[in-house]
């Protein structure tokens, strides 16, 4: 593949919405490779559904920052929760200036909805697709910029690196099998989660953590990575492969969680892992491999202007939202952990970044809060863009040949079980964290 023999300024790893925002905020005078593992489609950002949160006037900060702590049962950074919220009515009004639609009410103010965890209706939303709306939106921004070039179906082996500074990555050609060193002054990972290193999940297959072994494997720091999200709600399916989820939006609107007998069981709008632990109890009281969500209390003209896609998939399921009961079931869904990271992006190797859900910043805490996570994303990786343009200098030649010289060929012959073993990794990594093994940061103001 001839974009992978040349060298460029910045390499970004992922195409979700915080590789997009990094890619559209940096200069233009930078020459910019945007990798991606299958289509660019494929990420987890183009399936949000339920919206992003906006911080709604100044009276609402302290709400909003209380809510967002408990989520994360105060283990949250400070500084970060803080930047997201201030940063918010920021990212917002990028997005509507690059045509992201959001609804609107009668008087054209935006239309709030409320999920699980939120005290008031702060979250903006497009039907129930927003993740697709945004993504599709900045995508279309990014292909404009002559200085920017995509290169799909292209999968990260390793990061290039020597004495702690990073100059590019080893990248595999998934269709011809070729693997090449891709130099770069700056690297950004942008690689999503890690849903799919362990099934039952939202998350797109190929999102297995192999940046986070990757780093750990490069002595760059990883920070609370047993900590998982689990949504309460995919839809229960016996088929193998992606859970569809159904949006925390549903309940924000009024949906009910049922046990076997159509009884309510839980408030349904505590947060995300208060609710999947009272589903998980239930399904074992109860004995069965799903519990109820009962829709057909909303008013119908309600689910389908704001739920059309779930009301479709839950059709082709067999499923009639308005006259019957869906089966959901709790599957892992959200990293709050991941690649240390500061509120610019930056790691601990030099000229090396991770935004988005691959890295942690501390601004979830032990638990995100609902629709912060494409508003977490899109804030810092535009942050990190910036800090990259604002200090921006060549990576050292030496440096650079002698990265190159230290890898070993033989490493990356067989790239298939290289991934595997990253997935292994991974796995081996999360329940060593679980077991207490791995570091207790103290975040620090950034």
């Amino acid at each position: 593949m001839d974009l992978l023999r040349q060298r460029y300024d910045v390499i970004i790893v992922g195409t979700g919405v915080a590789g997009l925002n990094c890619a559209l905020n940096l200069p233009r005078d930078k020459r910019v490779l945007v990798i991606c593992k299958s289509k660019i489609t494929d990420c987890d950002s183009y399936l949000a559904q339920g919206g992003i949160c906006r911080l709604r006037d100044d009276g609402d900060y302290d709400s909003y920052y209380e809510d967002t702590m408990r989520a994360g049962h105060y283990e949250n950074n400070p500084a970060a929760v803080e930047s997201m919220i201030k940063g918010s009515q920021e990212v917002i009004g990028d997005l509507v200036n690059l045509g992201v639609e959001f609804a609107r009410e009668e008087d054209g103010s935006f239309a709030y909805t409320k999920e699980g965890g939120h005290s008031v209706p702060r979250i903006c939303y497009h039907e129930d697709s927003t993740g697709k709306e945004i993504t599709t939106t900045l995508l279309a921004a990014v292909k404009r910029l002559e200085n920017v070039v995509f290169a799909e179906k292209v999968t990260m082996l390793d990061i290039i690196e020597d004495d702690n500074c990073c100059y590019g990555i080893v990248a595999l050609d998934n269709a011809s099998g070729e693997v090449y060193d891709v130099l770069a002054d700056y690297t950004v990972l942008a690689t999503g989660g890690l849903g799919g290193a362990f099934g039952n999940t939202t998350n797109f297959g190929i999102l297995k953590g192999d940046a986070l072994a990757i780093c750990i494997n490069r002595g760059v720091a990883v920070d609370r990575i047993n900590y998982i999200q689990v949504h309460p709600t995919s839809l229960y399916c016996k088929k193998r492969g992606r859970r569809f989820l159904i949006s925390e939006s549903v309940r924000g609107e009024g949906a009910y969680l049922l046990d076997k007998n159509f009884n309510r069981f839980t408030d349904e709008l505590k947060p995300r892992d208060v609710v999947k632990d009272a589903v998980f109890a239930q399904m074992k009281k109860d004995g069965t491999k799903f519990v109820w969500l009962d829709m057909r209390h909303i008013p119908a003209e309600e689910i389908v202007a704001h739920f059309p896609a779930i009301v479709q998939r839950c059709r082709e399921e067999g499923y009639d939202v308005f006259t019957e009961c869906i089966p959901v079931v709790p599957a892992i869904h959200y990293f709050m952990g991941g690649i240390r990271s500061d509120l610019k992006g930056r790691t601990t190797m030099t000229r090396l970044y991770a935004v988005g859900e691959t890295c942690c910043n501390g601004v979830h805490g032990k638990n995100r809060l609902a629709s912060n996570s494409l508003l977490e994303s899109l804030l810092f990786a535009k942050r990190a863009a910036e800090d990259i343009a604002c200090g921006y200098s060549r990576a050292d030649a030496e440096g650079e040949a002698r990265a190159v010289g230290k890898l070993d060929a033989a490493k990356y012959s067989q790239p298939k079980k290289l991934l595997a073993k990253y997935k292994n990794q991974v796995r081996k990594a999360v329940r060593a964290a679980a077991e207490g093994k791995d570091i207790n940061v103290n975040y620090k103001e950034n």
